[in-house]
């Protein structure tokens, strides 16, 4: 473990006005070591504890275990704020506040185990990528991953897995391979640095791997089967739900410093102020309604699923336009994001182009967004199954854990 178990755990902001505001502080040394952030192509071991102890990394935790208890809105608000100083950096927070969340699945005992204390990070994936075999006690667990976004900074790792009896996988009562959620320590893992990417260049999301390192019961959990907490965050995805936050804080950011050089530019031909120009108008114009459109539709979904879970209803008992309305939002939040940087992209032409320009880290950054699962095309057809009773080819999204 890290610094997570010598820390005083009250020393840390544990609200979300708190939390937001130590945030907020964080923003202009953020933002002014985002070159140095890309280059080291993962977090810098000060910039993980300063997001440490700003409580970044409690905020799926609940009370119980000594965090802030913030909704969905909450954690997206703050992630919205570090990504709008550095989108690697937000990416990050994003993944390794997970901890919390999956606190859900454990049982009270576990989390104490695995998460000594609220600021426990977590990296790496869930995907069913590794085979667990069982054993008495628990599972040895094999498998290869890749894009551990935050491993290289984490206490303890996810990785997702089948579980196998005797080499073959298990079914569940649905019809469907048994899947599980191990957490590992990192020794237990063989961590491959393998990124070198175009975007999200901080986020040291490099592959891992894991040969046949055994795994207590008491470490494993399953999505659709809460253990030490009821209501909205024990739905399963709550992990999805403050996502967005990400790509609005980068496109917030791109729209900030493009109206910063459009009040300060001059055409060097005419010299007519660009501020004066009916392009740079209409564009700046346009991408800021796009981009509260968005915003607002974003916070708008969360809070009405937050309303629905916080009252009589559990997740089975939302209709499919209920699970939907929230992750087809959230998509166009990364898709809508990207487009707005884009637009500002070629507005600002040649002025763009150079590192370390923000417009070209904020366009290579979303675009690499973009290319995660929740900002793919399997949403929007998962979306369309799940309205006519067909097959979603991503389930997860929609909270079908089994």
């Amino acid at each position: 473990m890290t610094t997570t178990e010598t820390r005083e755990v009250g020393s840390v902001p544990n609200t979300a006005a708190e939390i937001l505001s130590a945030v907020q502080g964080l923003a202009p040394s953020l933002r002014a070591r985002s070159v140095e952030i890309e280059e080291a192509r993962r977090m810098p071991a000060d910039i993980v504890e300063m997001l440490r102890a700003a409580g970044v990394f409690r905020m799926g935790f609940s009370a119980e275990f000594g965090g802030p208890n913030l909704t969905s809105m909450e954690q997206t608000r703050v992630l919205e704020e570090l990504a709008r100083a550095d989108a690697s950096v937000g990416w990050c927070g994003m993944i390794g506040m997970d901890s919390g969340l999956y606190s859900a699945y454990l049982t009270p005992d576990a989390v104490r185990e695995l998460f000594p204390t609220p600021d426990t990070i977590t990296g790496g994936m869930v995907q069913p990528n590794g085979r667990a075999e069982r054993v008495p006690g628990g599972y040895m667990l094999t498998g290869k991953y890749s894009l551990g976004s935050g491993i290289t900074h984490a206490d303890r790792i996810s990785a997702g897995a089948l579980t196998c009896t005797d080499g073959q996988v298990d079914i569940n009562p649905t019809g469907n391979p048994n899947w599980i959620v191990t957490v590992l320590a990192p020794e237990d893992v063989k961590m491959i640095d393998t990124w070198n990417s175009t975007g999200l260049a901080g986020s040291g999301s490099i592959h891992y791997e894991v040969d046949g390192v055994f795994v207590p019961e008491q470490h494993v959990f399953n999505f659709s089967r809460p253990k030490s907490r009821s209501g909205p965050l024990s739905a399963p995805d709550a992990l999805m739900r403050k996502m967005p936050g990400v790509p609005l804080g980068t496109a917030r950011a791109a729209l900030d410093y493009a109206r910063a050089v459009i009040s300060e530019k001059t055409n060097s031909q005419t010299g007519q102020a660009w501020k004066d120009h009916y392009r740079a108008q209409f564009v700046l114009g346009q991408c800021e309604m796009d981009y509260l459109t968005i915003r607002h539709a974003v916070y708008g979904s969360l809070e009405h699923k937050w309303q629905l879970l916080n009252g009589d209803a559990t997740y089975p008992d939302l209709t499919p336009d209920e699970r939907v309305g929230s992750v087809l939002i959230a998509l166009k939040a990364f898709r809508e994001s990207l487009s707005i940087v884009r637009r500002l992209y070629d507005l600002l032409a040649t002025a763009s182009i150079y590192k370390p320009s923000l417009l070209d880290r904020s366009m290579r950054d979303l675009t690499t967004m973009c290319q995660h699962v929740m900002a793919q095309d399997v949403i929007v057809q998962s979306a369309g199954a799940h309205f006519l009773g067909g097959e979603p080819g991503f389930p997860f999204a929609l909270g079908i854990t089994e």
